[in-house]
């Protein structure tokens, strides 16, 4: 007889065991998904337009500004008339494109 006690007592451990760690995981998972919804929350109550303002304006074309491609002009124009010498407009131009 004291065979068969042994057998219902073992398979009230093996079920109670398996329904204890079912649980757990799925307390594991929930968690894990209101961790997410929070997440997603915070992401949604931020502002979408502020990583658009801090963007800088596109360069131009070749990568200069205008105003940068204006005082060259007037470099070289003035080194055509021969008011700049070659050192001169070279540096300037040097100055210009750091």
């Amino acid at each position: 007889m004291p065979l068969m006690r042994r057998r219902p007592l073992m398979r009230a451990a093996a079920v109670g065991g398996g329904a204890y760690m079912a649980g757990k995981h799925r307390a594991r998972s929930q968690q894990a998904e209101a961790d997410q919804d929070a997440r997603l929350s915070d992401l949604e109550d931020q502002p979408a337009a502020a990583p658009q303002a801090a963007a800088p304006p596109p360069p131009a074309a070749g990568g200069m500004a205008s105003g940068t491609i204006e005082q060259l002009k007037q470099l070289g124009a003035l080194h055509e008339q021969g008011i700049l010498t070659d050192e001169e407009f070279a540096a300037q131009k040097s100055k210009l494109l750091a």
